[in-house]
């Protein structure tokens, strides 16, 4: 799951997809709607990457929360974001019991499971062992790409010196 280009902006509901960086704000796209607008520098922006959920011992990453609800579900969506406190709670502490209960507020979980669905529905979640395989895909490409690139430079290097236009 690369989380690194969606971002939650606090006071906007939903997710956008960070598109370009203008001198004062930034460029994004909301997930829900498709429209794109201009994000203030004194907006406060956060990547969901950078997301973390307090447990007793540590702080788990969002996306690894996301990652064991989607092993959980079965890559599909989860309980409704507008369930009771109590259900939400229920819900989490079966994804993960040993969440701090005193610093992971309702409001917390009710973002957390409103957006994984949104992201399931976007079809933006991809299980660990998929990820790894395109991460290594990933890797793979420059090499390729760059004998691409290479390739043309020799042809062209290696045609006869011909005539040229001027010489008429």
């Amino acid at each position: 799951m690369n989380l690194k280009d969606i971002l939650a902006i606090s006071g906007k509901g939903g997710l956008f997809k960070f598109i370009s960086q203008a001198k004062n704000s930034i460029i994004v796209e909301s997930f829900t709607d498709g429209k794109r607008m201009a994000v203030h520098s004194s907006a406060k922006v956060s990547a969901l990457e950078d997301i973390a959920i307090f447990t007793e011992t540590e702080e788990v990453p969002l996306g690894d929360v996301f990652s064991r609800i989607f092993e959980k579900e079965g890559g599909k969506e989860t309980i409704n974001h507008k369930s009771s406190p109590e259900e939400l709670k229920a819900f989490l502490e079966s994804v993960l019991p040993e969440y701090d209960r005193e610093r992971v507020y309702v409001s917390d979980m009710k973002k957390l499971v409103q957006w994984y669905n949104q992201l399931v529905s976007l079809n933006l979640l991809i299980p660990k062992e998929e990820e790894k395989k395109e991460e290594e895909k990933a890797a793979e490409e420059p090499i390729a790409e760059k004998e691409v690139k290479k390739a043309p430079a020799k042809a062209a290097a290696a045609k006869p010196a011909g005539k040229s236009s001027k010489s008429n």
